[in-house]
């Protein structure tokens, strides 16, 4: 670290004694411990980029380490490490030129010399294992630096040898690294021909060993990642000289076939990359063609669960599902190659296939299914040839859950061509419906997802079958959990949308007349409701909250049927919140309704807007739940520019109101603890200060609001850390403290307010900034530092000098160092005296840079230490 960080402190004419110390060290220490020698290699390569009087680094540790077997592992660890270093290690202090000019001194000058050197040691006498090992590490690392090409590996030994020593257990794994590295750099075939002449027979050599080794999915997994290393590589030559090439497609097929479910996915970048290729040409060679077909049978037999599903552990189930829908994407490629209907009509012909032999298991069924599923995508919407077939294939399918669960899921995929073959409508109807029936809760689930999907792709067509639906929803609601209940209302709702409005207002007022009588049942009861009533109440709330998310809003002009809806829904609300709005699932329910509602009424729920914040304020008050202060501010953001009188009022009693709630709780409580209020109030103040300064400045809630800004920079969270910063800065920055010839009547009065806030906070903001800016703040935040640091600077000159040295005091050494303390108060100083206000910027920059290289120094010496 100190080589990284701090060489700049060493004197040039001890650089030489530094270096000969390090090289002692490594020669003392030459047989480990090896996180010791690694440690050394890597500050001798540090210091051979910053010290150019080191004049051949390379042949320097040859000559050292490299004559004597025992310490040639040691040179090896260098020469490794070096090439990684030098083209890694951005945190050393150095121009682009400057680093250009020493990488091609130490690197691209030696490369010869590195081959050449690897090439003695590979097959040197009596060479160990361990040495080849780090031979081929050590050939990667300058291959993948791009500072050996692969031609020049090539002239010699090292290529065949690479490949021969994958018959050894022991250089297995570093033989498979370094061959497809090499592969990896020959990626430019025209450049690099020659050599991939001499690879391609190598590699295609190896289809062999996929037999030999079928019992060893280790080998299989090398074998693998070079095989598809060079498919990848080589797949313009591929297309161009298929039978050629054919070979390593068909070894990549052998491997995605291999029972292994970890190997097979090595092989699905080729398979995409392939295909991508193969759509920019017009003609696809047949020999792919075939592989593509084999492919997409191969994929479809991954997919079956095994035999007996309960062998599987929890976890060995999710990973199974996750890795279905990764296969699922080559399935996809499959697609793209060969044709959607090719695909599906092979999935079709295995469903078929597997029901006419009788006695079929589900697993045979359901995953051709989900490869129905899966390719759904890339179905053509007017397809009348494929999916008809596999539409009429739904009914006759065995009765299992699974099967029923793919069916559904599969109809949830087509709809867009169901919606262009309605005539499958009522059929799909039945058939969810069949779904919600289930004893399965996996089958429900998938009924809802179904039902939500054709809803909203078929709603025009669905619109005659709505009575039908709510007299469905009547029937199963109380027969299905509420998560599924809440998918049927979200269906409903697309239909709803699709209506003529005068129509869809009179349906979405009846669904949310049910819904809230459950509301107006639980708030009229003498006595406090069941559980169970509270649990419908809160469900059908959720049930409308769904619905309105769909239908949005009819907009500013609402149909008759809805234009005394606000006031009505707000006479079943406002008793239900007084009641139970202390509960806190209700708070968090109710508050997000409301949200969707102002959307759908917009400036029609003006009336009852004063009512609303009252009783917000209230709740609040009541329960210090920060979903309370969220939902006055997004009225404040929607209704902040409305002039009335008395909304101006409420906003000013609602301010006033919950910031001296929030005085109370900090009494009691830091701010650390109650991080959702923060920010909740933070974003309810801010557009009070954009939209209605008028009742935000001249209040006695303003200094709470400023300090409850202070105390947001002191979290740790990024988002309370922006809103704090963006309230401060609209404070700081207001144009009321602008001196401008005729400023607005009401600017005197605010700067009047807010001028000895920040005088009297000031000390404290600043500490508050300078020890975010040195510490947790997210990068994106200097640039709000630097405007409110700029205003300060012109607007409280004198106060700021007095305030900083105060600050900067008490920032740990550990934050910044205190030469960058020194220089920041010397420039902010200087951009004073000059009256120069800009360049405040430089220095709260320059703090910032310095500040962070502080703490990453601090993070890498304590990754060293642990």
């Amino acid at each position: 670290m100190k080589v990284t960080y701090d060489l700049h402190q060493v004197n040039s004419s001890n650089l030489p004694a530094l270096r000969d110390t390090l090289v002692a060290a490594l020669e003392k220490y030459y047989a480990g411990p090896r996180a010791l020698l690694v440690q050394l290699c890597l500050a001798l390569s540090g210091l051979a980029l910053q010290f150019p009087a080191w004049e051949n680094p390379v042949q320097d540790m040859i000559d050292t380490f490299g004559r004597n077997p025992a310490t040639v592992p040691t040179l090896l660890q260098f020469l490794t490490v070096l090439p990684e270093e030098l083209t890694g290690n951005t945190r050393i202090p150095m121009t682009d030129d400057e680093y250009r000019t020493r990488a091609e001194a130490i690197l691209t000058a030696n490369a010869d010399t590195v081959v050449e050197l690897l090439s003695m040691y590979i097959q040197a006498q009596g060479v160990t294992f361990a040495v080849q090992t780090q031979v081929f590490n050590c050939l990667s690392s300058w291959l993948t630096s791009g500072e050996i090409p692969a031609e020049a590996v090539a002239r010699t030994p090292l290529l065949q040898f690479a490949f021969q020593a994958l018959a050894a257990d022991d250089l297995f794994d570093a033989a498979v690294s370094v061959i497809c590295d090499l592969i990896h750099e020959t990626q430019e075939v025209e450049e690099n021909m020659l050599v991939v002449q001499e690879i391609v027979p190598l590699v295609i050599a190896l289809k062999p060993k996929l037999t030999e080794f079928a019992d060893d999915p280790e080998k299989i997994r090398g074998l693998t990642k070079i095989l598809t290393e060079a498919g990848e590589a080589y797949r313009s030559l591929l297309l161009h000289h298929t039978e050629s090439f054919y070979p390593i497609v068909e070894a990549i097929s052998e491997c995605a076939a291999y029972p292994d479910l970890d190997i097979v996915p090595i092989t699905f970048p080729f398979w995409m990359r392939l295909a991508q290729s193969i759509g920019k040409r017009s003609s696809v060679p047949p020999l792919l063609l075939e592989e593509y077909k084999k492919l997409a049978s191969v994929v479809i037999s991954h997919l079956h669960f095994p035999p007996d599903a309960k062998v599987l552990t929890g976890q060995e189930v999710e990973d199974f599902r996750s890795f279905r829908h990764v296969m699922g994407d080559t399935l996809k490629d499959c697609c793209y190659v060969l044709g959607a209907d090719v695909c599906l009509n092979a999935a079709y012909d295995i469903i078929t296939s597997a029901m006419a032999r009788g006695n079929v298991s589900w697993q045979q069924v359901e995953a051709p299914l989900f490869s129905m599923r899966s390719m759904g995508a890339e179905v053509n919407p007017n397809d009348d040839l494929v999916v008809p077939k596999i539409m009429d294939l739904i009914p006759t399918l065995p009765s299992h859950p699974r099967i029923r669960y793919a069916a559904l899921l599969i109809v949830s995929r087509y709809t867009e061509w169901i919606n262009k073959h309605p005539t499958y409508i009522p059929y799909m109807l039945q058939f969810i419906s069949a779904g919600f029936e289930d004893a399965d809760l996996e089958v429900v689930a998938a009924a809802g997802q179904a039902l939500r999907y054709l809803c909203q792709d078929c709603k025009q067509h669905l619109v005659e079958y709505l009575p039908q639906l709510h007299s469905f929803l009547k029937a199963m609601g109380n027969k299905v959990a509420q998560e599924d209940k809440a998918t049927m209302y979200e269906a409903i709702a697309f239909v709803i949308s699709a209506m003529p409005m005068e129509q869809a207002a009179q349906t979405l007022r009846e669904f949310s007349l049910d819904i809230l009588s459950l509301v107006h049942t639980a708030a009229s009861k003498q006595t406090v409701a069941t559980s169970q009533e509270m649990k419908a109440a809160i469900d059908g709330l959720e049930n409308l909250e769904v619905m309105l998310n769909v239908v949005e809003t009819f907009g500013d002009d609402l149909p008759a049927a809805c234009r005394n809806t606000c006031q009505e829904a707000w006479l079943f609300f406002d008793p239900f919140i007084a009641k139970y709005g202390s509960d806190y699932n209700v708070c968090e329910r109710v508050t997000r309704l409301l949200r969707y509602a102002l959307n759908f009424f917009g400036s029609t729920a003006l009336p009852v807007i004063p009512a609303v914040l009252a009783r917000l304020s209230v709740a609040f008050e009541e329960t210090a739940y920060a979903s309370y202060l969220w939902i006055i501010g997004k009225i404040i953001s929607r209704f902040g520019n409305e002039e009335g009188v008395g909304l101006r009022n409420t906003f000013k009693q609602a301010f006033e109101q919950t910031s001296n709630k929030l005085v109370k709780i900090l009494q009691n409580t830091p701010p650390s603890q109650i991080p959702d209020v923060m920010e909740d109030y933070l974003r309810m103040i801010a557009p009070m200060a954009d939209y209605a300064p008028d009742v935000f400045f001249p209040t006695p809630a303003f200094p709470v609001a400023f300090r409850a800004a202070m105390a947001g920079l002191t979290l740790v969270q990024s988002d309370i850390v922006f809103a704090a910063l963006d309230v401060l800065r609209t404070i700081i920055a207001h144009d009321c403290l602008d001196p401008a010839p005729m400023p607005p009547p009401k600017f005197t009065i605010y700067a009047a307010v807010i001028k000895p806030v920040v005088e009297k906070e000031g000390l404290e903001l600043t500490g508050c900034l300078l020890s975010g800016l040195t510490g947790d703040f997210p990068e994106d935040a200097v640039s709000s530092v630097i405007t409110i640091f700029r205003v300060l600077a012109a607007l409280w000159s004198a106060q700021l000098l007095s305030w900083l040295p105060v600050v900067l005091r008490q920032l740990p050494p550990t934050s910044v160092p205190e030469l960058a303390k020194t220089a920041f108060l010397s420039d902010v100083t200087q951009s004073i005296n000059a009256k120069d206000y800009d360049k405040v910027k430089y220095a709260i920059i320059s703090l910032n840079r310095a500040s962070r290289k502080a703490r990453e120094r601090r993070r890498n010496m304590s990754t060293l230490g642990g």
